[in-house]
């Protein structure tokens, strides 16, 4: 007795759940629609800004368009969580569940593919492209200084030639005193020390007269980049500003070719090559035979000297020419829904707002299946009678008075009979009252 009368309460206590249960969905299902139709309203309007933006044209076919695109795109944002709002909550077996998950999941995607990212377009676009600017910035002015710091060490060699240049100044001059061959003058050896001295003074000047230009496409760089960083956060739309960017992109650019062209590594590198390769021995000017054989053994030893000098200024220059160039850069203007998707890294609280004011009624689809399921479990193993209320037992009562009340004047009523037409009864004559004492004597 006592596990039955738990039992009724712990039924009773759940029927009563259950009924709370479902007087808020009924209020919430009041408010529902029209929340779901704010939703998909907010998500056409940045839907059609955001195709706005990727249209070139705004003559009235495009507005038309865009405007085409982003109702129909509300549409079916209202259309689908209606349904799924309806549907899910309603099924009970496991496969109709995984089923309108997997629906669910796929219209989801389907959605940020037709409309969130265009959202976030809207919602973080010009800040996107602009973003793009300064990234693009950034890019060429590691390139400009890279490019700086290849042609001024190529400068650098300078030094190198100078001192090369210096070794063979100083060997001509001891052997105009005749420290070199033992023969004092201007003879065959001499005349060789000049000639590459000569060579290598030539090459320095040419090294030398380029300076005040790398300085100058420097400087001209490094007034590109100011005026791309001053478009970078000027105020205003950012597509007016991308034309005097690209302007400058390309001044720089250019300004960016020429210091490498102003690169003098690979003259330096020729050049010690010719200084082995290329040397016009002069004749034998001695007297006599030991003088020629002194100056034959002087040049073999400056020819050596000679080698050895141009592989260390070929090494030098070698390394300048073996320095990483820099990144090609080309600024490609981009639209806005491109620019939020190359650079979504940045804009996740945009993508995130995009993508929950498409998918929000996700979680009030989840919400109303888990309190469904909730009614059911309170209902289950209950009768109906049982989980009635007074007020629908009443109206249960009344509907079925007014149910007998139509069948009772549905029914067919027997006429009244006339009285003319009654039969009469004839009443029965009464017996003798001897009868009985005649029937109780004859027996």
């Amino acid at each position: 007795m006592t596990d039955d009368t738990h039992l009724t309460r712990t039924q009773a206590r759940n029927i009563r759940n259950a009924r709370d249960l479902e007087d808020h969905v009924s209020w919430l299902d009041s408010i529902t629609g029209t929340a779901l139709g704010v939703l998909a309203v907010a998500s056409g309007i940045y839907t059609y800004l955001g195709v706005s933006s990727l249209l070139d044209d705004n003559g009235a076919l495009s507005v038309f368009a865009a405007l085409a695109y982003s109702v129909a795109v509300s549409v079916g944002i209202f259309v689908f969580w209606s349904y799924m709002m309806r549907l899910v909550p309603a099924v009970r077996t496991a496969g109709a569940r995984i089923g309108l998950g997997l629906s669910m999941i796929l219209g989801s995607l389907a959605i940020v593919a037709m409309s969130s990212w265009l959202n976030a377009a809207a919602l973080a676009g010009a800040a996107a492209v602009e973003q793009h600017l300064a990234t693009t910035v950034q890019q060429y002015q590691t390139a400009l200084e890279r490019s700086d710091e290849i042609t001024q060490s190529a400068q650098s060699l300078a030094r190198d030639v100078a001192r090369v240049r210096q070794s063979f100044d100083d060997l001509s001059e001891q052997e105009a005193t005749g420290q070199l061959s033992g023969f004092a003058g201007q003879g065959a050896v001499f005349r060789l020390l000049r000639q590459k001295s000569d060579e290598l003074a030539a090459l320095e000047a040419q090294i030398t007269a380029q300076q005040p230009l790398v300085e100058q496409a420097f400087a001209e760089g490094n007034a590109s980049l100011s005026r791309m960083r001053a478009l970078t956060v000027e105020q205003g739309p950012v597509e007016a500003r991308s034309v005097p960017f690209s302007e400058e992109a390309v001044r720089l650019a250019n300004v960016i070719t020429q210091l490498r062209q102003l690169s003098v590594a690979p003259l330096v590198n020729r050049a010690a090559t010719d200084l082995t390769d290329a040397v016009v021995l002069p004749s034998l000017d001695g007297s006599d035979s030991d003088t020629r054989a002194g100056q034959q053994a002087t040049i073999d030893s400056v020819l050596s000297v000679l080698q050895q000098r141009a592989q260390t200024l070929q090494a030098a220059a070698q390394d300048v020419l073996s320095m990483t160039p820099p990144q090609e850069i080309s600024y490609t203007p981009i639209s806005a829904a491109d620019a939020v998707i190359l650079y979504a890294g940045n804009f996740i609280p945009s993508w995130a707002g995009a993508i929950a004011i498409d998918l929000l009624p996700a979680v009030l689809v989840l919400i109303l299946a888990v309190t469904q399921a909730a009614i059911r479990t309170g209902r289950d193993g209950t009768a109906v009678e049982d989980s009635m209320t007074l007020s629908e037992l009443r109206a249960a009562i009344t509907a079925i008075r007014d149910m007998d009340t139509s069948l009772a004047r549905s029914e067919p009523r027997t006429p009244p009979v006339p009285l003319s037409d009654a039969p009469v009864a004839t009443p029965k004559p009464a017996a003798p009252d001897n009868a009985t004492t005649d029937d109780t004597t004859t027996s």
